[in-house]
Order: structure tokens, then sequence, then C-alpha cells
């Protein structure tokens, strides 16, 4: 689940290398089987956006959500930032009410997602 939040949240690869990361203890969980499956990647959406339960995994990632995106994703590993970038393409091409309701909610004035929208709505998840 902190695969799927951070994946979420973080937009676009990070330059540097962080001094501190996030716990990759959630990298080894399978994106692709997550997204497959609806009613799973619902389960996490709603943990996110506050309109559901929370996994402990849900938890930890959406506790990191603000500032991934504010800091780019700094201190998140290599699979969590594929792992963003590969969901976030799925929401906006796939799941768009969902999408708008994690921008509304995380990023009211697209100062950070605008940039990558239009990027991200061409690529193929």
């Amino acid at each position: 689940m902190k695969t799927v939040v951070c994946l979420f949240v973080l937009m676009a690869l990070a330059v540097a290398e962080p001094k501190e990361q996030y716990t990759s203890r959630f990298d080894g969980i399978d994106i692709g089987e997550i997204l497959a499956n609806k009613k799973l990647l619902h389960a996490y959406l709603k943990c996110i956006l506050d309109k559901g339960r929370c996994t402990a995994e849900g938890r930890e990632l959406k506790s990191h959500i603000r500032e991934a995106l504010e800091n780019r994703c700094a201190k998140c590993t290599d699979t969590q930032r594929k792992g963003t970038r590969r969901v976030i393409t799925h929401l906006i091409n796939n799941e768009p009410d969902y999408w708008n309701q994690l921008t509304a909610k995380y990023d009211p004035t697209h100062q950070f997602t605008k940039q990558y929208e239009t990027e991200l709505r061409t690529v193929k998840a």
C-alpha cells in the first residue's frame, strides 16, 4: 500500500539522491495486481481520501502524500518513483473521478500535478 500512495502522489522522478528515504518495507507489492483489481484499488483510494478503512500500508502511505508531492518524491526509493508514475498514469487514464478527488484533496491549486497531467495522459500504464 505504501507504494500505491507514493505512486499516487509522486509526479516526477527526483534528480538528487535523498539522505533519508521512506520505508522500503512495501516496495515488493505487486502494483499490476492492484491496478487490475478495481475492488482492491478502490479500497486503497478510499483510504487515501479518508472515505474508507485503511490498512497499515495505507496509513503509512497517506502520511507521506503531501510531503512527497511537495518535494518531488525526494525521499522515495527508485521502486516507489516508478510505481508512483505507473499508478498516476493509470488513475489519470482509467479512474478520472478518483484522480480528480485526489488532486482536489492533495493539490487543490494544481501547483504540483498540472505540469505532469498532459504527459501522463498520453502514456499507457
